[in-house]
């Protein structure tokens, strides 16, 4: 059977993306870090990981995102999930006294700032919000409390003392499906790439990002990471809207590929079925304003 591998224990948000972008057959198996998850599609040892992407607070996973562009040569993203985020403080069955400490995964921890601060206790860093709420019913502390996802606790024994402690109810998390080859187009897709120039100089990234902008192709993501070689040297993650298959999109990668630069392509994925519809441009209007101009040339 065919292994999907996600960030465990079970209950979190990613085992929920996970179970969501699983093929029929596949089997979930939970691992103790997000290198184990990545490093096991890149070596073969299961046919496609889960971790996350990026939060709607905090922005994009540093150290997911460097594991995907600095550590592998395989992987693609095959897919993405975006759940929404809500958090439940939780506390071991028996525990009345004050609360004087939470703890959970530090995304958990940052979007449940204001119900921490308000509450004046202290905080720990956890693996995961699963983690936090497993930890606590394994060796209860009195005083503290775990934050997790909902009906998780449950599955661990604790008793929920407060739901939705979250800052922003829009809270959300994106997913991403790692495998090592990427689906055919579906109308509504997303393309990511890596760019690295080969020596710094003015303009470089700008004159790569026209390619796509001439084009009309509209431009979801541009994050960049140190390389972790040497001082001011980045690698570049590039996310548009659309499918590498696709005309325009081509022709944007053929213009791409004539810098000199190391690029990869990092698959094309459908998009979450929540997220808004595209910016399209289909040329149409302006393939007819220039067959009109040829109609101006006297025979």
């Amino acid at each position: 059977m065919a292994k999907l591998t996600y960030l465990g224990p079970e209950g979190t948000f990613t085992h929920q993306a996970a179970r969501d972008l699983a093929r029929g057959g596949e089997e979930l198996v939970p691992l103790g870090s997000v290198r184990d998850v990545v490093q096991s599609v890149e070596s073969g040892g299961a046919a496609a990981g889960v971790v996350a992407f990026e939060s709607s607070l905090e922005g994009p996973v540093p150290a997911n995102l460097d594991e995907l562009l600095l550590k592998t040569s395989r992987c693609m993203i095959a897919g993405e999930r975006v759940l929404p985020v809500s958090f439940t403080l939780y506390r071991t069955p028996g525990d009345e006294s004050p609360l004087k400490g939470v703890t959970s995964h530090a995304f958990g921890l940052v979007q449940c700032s204001r119900f921490i601060e308000d509450s004046g206790v202290q905080s720990e860093e956890a693996t995961s919000t699963a983690g936090a709420c497993r930890d606590l019913a394994d060796s209860p502390r009195e005083g503290w409390g775990a934050i997790g996802p909902p009906l998780v606790g449950e599955m661990y024994g604790l008793r929920a003392e407060r739901d939705h402690i979250e800052d922003d109810e829009r809270g959300a998390t994106r997913f991403v499906l790692l495998r090592t080859s990427c689906p055919e187009p579906t109308g509504k897709d997303r393309s990511a790439f890596a760019f690295r120039p080969s020596h710094d100089e003015p303009g470089s990234l700008v004159r790569l990002l026209q390619e796509f902008a001439l084009r009309d192709i509209n431009l979801t993501a541009i994050k960049s990471r140190p390389t972790k070689e040497l001082l001011g040297e980045y690698i570049f993650y590039i996310e548009c809207e659309g499918h590498i298959s696709e005309p325009h999109l081509r022709d944007a990668v053929l213009g791409v590929l004539r810098f000199e630069s190391v690029t990869r392509f990092l698959g094309s994925f459908p998009e979450d079925a929540g997220r808004p519809e595209q910016h399209r441009v289909d040329g149409k209007s302006a393939s007819a304003a220039y067959e009109q101009m040829l109609g101006k040339i006297e025979p």
